[in-house]
């Protein structure tokens, strides 16, 4: 007789059974996944390659291209164009820009547009500044004298700036249209977009740090020039000797002037001297100053490297200057300024005559 199996028997037989279906099953499901997983990676990185070209296994990809292209982007210029050809003049009109590249840390800029013609780089124009705005609307106007004979050897140049009180300005980009790819028989008005800047054309003069001071209450105007850098070399061994004068002009007239010390052969003068004028409330709306950089000879007469002035009647980062005197009373204001060819800055003052004006009290 055949004993009878125990009962624990049966039922470590039916565990070993349950296990055993269960270790299959994993291996099924193992199975399925490993197979699906491969079709599924096929499926991702031989999609680019469908074209089946050698240069689509190189080429980047649409958005790598697309997000090359966004950092590449510096913004849109809207401008307009209207040449009078019977008084031979250009009318340049800076519209605004939209969409400008970010120079500051805060993701924005402070844009301002410097214009002029190649054909006379001498004669420059500046828009006012705009803080913390990459979409400014500028709407100024600006003329140049071009006789038709030289339009089409001209170029206009448009750069926008990114204005920096204490550092030099960046460049967002420009717009360079010659004009002879232009049709001036009509008005012209258009968007274009900002490209890199072309290597500086015009000669540079070099840079001026100052600050402003103005009191009401006392009607003091106090000026502290304080250095120069990059001066343009005027002496033959390759250096300058230079010192600053400081003019005020009142209602077009010269005024008041003062002058610092003269710094031996030197591009880069330190003078920290400082200038206290006594300028009534009711005036100093008609006031401009007049900075201007000199390069000393004993033998010949100085010769004047570059200036600048400042006032109501300034354009630009001098006109921000002034401006953000007037609105900060007794706080010294400091501000680096880029030098101008002497006879623009006289040309834009233009003064009545050379006799001083005594100080009209009311």
């Amino acid at each position: 007789n055949i004993a009878p199996v125990p009962k624990w028997a049966l039922i470590a037989v039916a565990v070993a059974g349950a296990i055993l279906l269960l270790l299959f099953l994993i291996c099924i499901i193992r199975c399925c996944c490993g197979k699906k997983k491969p079709k599924k990676k096929e499926r991702i990185s031989l999609c680019p390659v469908s074209n089946s070209t050698t240069a689509s296994l190189v080429q980047p990809e649409m958005e790598d291209l697309e997000r090359g292209v966004e950092q590449m982007r510096r913004g849109k210029l809207q401008y307009s164009l209207d040449y009078n050809f019977r008084t031979q003049e250009l009318k340049v009109g800076v519209k605004q820009a939209v969409e400008l590249k970010a120079m500051d840390s805060g993701g924005t800029s402070d844009p301002y547009v410097i214009v002029y013609l190649t054909s006379d780089m001498k004669k420059r124009y500046e828009t006012k500044v705009y803080r913390k705005t990459l979409n400014p609307i500028f709407n100024e106007s600006f003329t140049f004298q071009v006789p038709q004979a030289e339009v089409p050897e001209s170029t206009l140049v448009m750069q926008i700036y990114d204005f920096n009180r204490f550092a030099k300005h960046d460049i967002i980009g420009e717009v360079r249209l010659p004009l002879a790819s232009v049709n001036l028989q009509h008005v012209i008005e258009q968007w274009s977009e900002l490209a890199a800047a072309s290597k500086v054309e015009e000669e540079q003069l070099g840079e001026i740090c100052f600050s402003l001071r103005y009191v009401p209450s006392t009607g003091k105007l106090t000026v502290l020039i304080l250095e120069a850098r990059k001066l343009k070399r005027m002496d033959s061994h390759g250096l300058s000797d230079p010192f600053v004068k400081v003019h005020l002009i009142l209602n077009r007239k010269k005024w008041k002037k003062k002058k610092t010390s003269v710094k031996k052969n030197t591009l880069s003068p330190y003078f920290n001297e400082v200038f206290v004028f006594e300028v009534p409330f009711n005036q100093i709306q008609n006031v401009d100053v007049v900075i201007s950089v000199w390069d000393h000879d004993k033998v010949s007469k100085n010769e004047a490297i570059g200036k600048l002035f400042l006032g109501c009647r300034a354009t630009g980062n001098q006109l921000r200057h002034w401006s953000d005197m007037l609105s900060n009373p007794r706080r010294p204001l400091a501000q680096w300024h880029i030098l101008q060819p002497p006879d623009v800055v006289d040309k834009a003052l233009g003064l009545k005559s050379h006799l001083k004006l005594p100080l009209a009290s009311r």
